[in-house]
């Protein structure tokens, strides 16, 4: 029996794969059409105009189905592991209640477009990535108290350095965004191509 055919270890599988193809579909099809620029476009981009819209935005709310039902049974593993552990039971309740609000924040993403709602899909993103960080630091920090009696180390070292590979992208984003800002004003918040003459460059989001 392979392991993600052992109880539901087929989740976090299915939530990689959802998600990654929530962004990968509608960029093929968006090249395609002409709709976006082939070379580094932002993730937003390709669910700003049909028929890739369409299908970000199903594909995002699907993926935040599953990105619940997987925290879910997260939040049911560490409290079966641990059920006499009142500080990680803890850290657990408000990984779960976190984990909820980052998937309201995907959904707000998948539906209200950058180039119509702004501010709407920013507040989406800053549910999903900005408290994402703080549910692996969460994640971390249980991992950190339940070693080595659960599992061992590697485990640990494994989430922390998401943890750290995560606070990097969040800080680099939050930078080159502030840079593009300041260079372009609110012309990038309607623009979708990009002419290589131009000083500004565009990046993922």
């Amino acid at each position: 029996m392979w392991w993600f055919q052992q109880g539901l270890s087929f989740l976090p599988s299915a939530l990689v794969i959802c998600s990654s193809a929530a962004i990968l579909f509608p960029y093929v099809i968006g090249v395609l059409l002409n709709h976006i620029d082939p070379f580094v476009p932002y993730i937003s981009d390709t669910g700003v105009l049909p028929p890739e819209r369409c299908l970000f935005g199903i594909m995002l709310c699907f993926a935040s189905f599953l990105a619940i039902s997987t925290m879910y049974v997260r939040y049911k593993q560490v409290s079966a592991l641990n059920p006499e552990e009142p500080k990680i039971l803890r850290l657990n309740k408000a990984g779960l209640v976190i984990g909820m609000v980052i998937c309201f924040g995907i959904c707000i993403i998948a539906n209200f477009q950058k180039n119509v709602a702004y501010f709407m899909h920013s507040f989406g993103c800053f549910l999903a990535f900005g408290l994402g960080i703080i549910y692996i630091l969460l994640q971390t920090i249980i991992s950190y108290k339940m070693q080595p009696r659960i599992h061992g180390k590697d485990i640990f070292w494994i989430r922390f350095t998401m943890l750290l590979w995560c606070i990097v992208s969040i800080l680099s984003l939050g930078i080159s965004t502030s840079i593009l800002f300041s260079l372009s004003g609110t012309d990038f918040l309607q623009k979708i191509r990009w002419n290589p003459q131009e000083k500004v460059s565009l990046i993922f989001s």
